[in-house]
């Protein structure tokens, strides 16, 4: 049987572009109108009882080549279990993996990926549990609802929001732990931060995007995390309908999930440097990390971005235009596509159980803090 290789699927993302023997020579396609490039997802058969290298050849001109080094390949045999492929490295521009293969068909991944047919199945569980509630907040250019589920009947208007950036696939698990978490009936203190909260729930900001197999873009390539202080129809639908829907309820407290490339942890970003910091309001920003850091061993302060200087904030991305919009506590979260160092999993890496585990801990983080926002 003759090997194929195919990404012809929800969040595939791979151009096979030749073969030398049991080498197989591969490239990231772009996203759509965009250079960027750096997510990978797709599927070969044909290769059981054989030992395959596999090379990215175009990895040196992705997006983020400085997150390469110290990276390792997901892969699956039955797309639940995503184990890192030991055998990664990035030498000369290339990244390469050689894995046996003991199946008919074998999956590759730049992390465990979230398609939206996960996504629609997440929606119809959660939106059917008691005191949940669906809206379609608007759609996407190609058509598709930017689904939002509000929990609780708090005064304090709380909202989490995901996967700006579609190859970010960890954000998406964060959520449906946070989901879960939420409308778990015997969970006291996601019950508590329910009574004190209304929490509005956007699983995926950039659907096209995870279709298509981008990285961060969406159909139009447009970087969504660009466009908060002015989007538009016609770029960024997904940004002004669930901006739209913020105005609406004004915002206490806001967080955007992503994945970093390079940086081997889970930290925080803020938003130092907005026209309206004070030192004050800023600092229930940083308490909320240090109660986060106590509560759990996946999350650490010591590294990060470097802070944006006083006035020179990007108004642009969300946790600064949120804080400078709203008065509210904003943050970005970041999690790792590679391992968290300082807590490794050798098997696994950074995975979607952990990210979920990492939303309950962020939500019982929450909750601890409800009352001084």
């Amino acid at each position: 049987m003759s090997i194929t290789v195919n990404a012809a699927f929800d969040s595939g993302n791979i151009r096979l572009t030749g073969t030398e023997g049991d080498t197989l020579n591969l490239e990231i396609v772009r996203d759509h109108q965009s250079d960027f490039y750096q997510w990978f997802h797709f599927r070969v058969a044909g290769a059981k009882g054989r030992r395959l290298t596999f090379r990215i050849t175009n990895a040196a001109g992705s997006a983020y080549p400085f997150g390469w080094p110290g990276y390792r390949t997901r892969m699956s045999t039955d797309r639940q279990a995503w184990r890192q492929v030991v055998d990664t490295d990035y030498v000369d521009g290339v990244l390469r993996w050689t894995v046996e293969v003991d199946s008919d068909l074998v999956w590759f991944a730049y992390f465990a990926p979230y398609t939206m047919e996960q996504h629609d199945a997440l929606v119809a569980r959660i939106g059917g549990q008691p005191g949940v509630t669906v809206r379609e907040l608007g759609q996407t250019l190609d058509g598709r609802a930017i689904d939002c589920l509000t929990i609780g009947t708090g005064p304090k208007q709380v909202w989490f929001y995901a996967r700006q950036h579609p190859g970010e696939s960890m954000t998406e698990w964060f959520m449906e732990g946070a989901l879960e978490k939420l409308v778990d009936v015997s969970d006291a203190t996601a019950q508590a931060l329910r009574e004190k909260a209304t929490l509005h729930m956007v699983p995926n900001m950039n659907p096209d995007g995870s279709f298509r197999g981008h990285l961060r873009t969406n159909a139009a390539g447009v970087n969504l995390n660009r466009e908060w202080h002015t989007p538009t129809p016609e770029r960024s639908p997904e940004v002004l309908c669930v901006r739209n829907a913020m105005d609406a309820t004004g915002v206490v407290f806001a967080m955007d999930v992503h994945g970093d490339e390079a940086i081997p942890a889970n930290f925080l970003a803020g938003y130092e440097g907005i026209p309206a910091w004070t030192d004050p309001h800023g600092e229930k920003f940083y308490e909320y990390g240090r109660r986060l850091a106590a509560a759990t061993p996946d999350f650490q302060l010591e590294l990060g971005y470097v802070k944006s200087a006083p006035g020179t904030a990007n108004l642009s991305m969300s946790t600064n235009q949120l804080a400078e919009r709203f008065g509210a506590v904003s943050m970005t979260l970041e999690m790792p596509f590679k391992d968290h160092d300082a807590n490794p999993d050798p098997e696994f890496g950074w995975s979607p159980e952990r990210s979920k585990k990492l939303a309950h801990s962020c939500l019982d983080t929450l909750a601890g803090m409800i009352d001084e926002l």
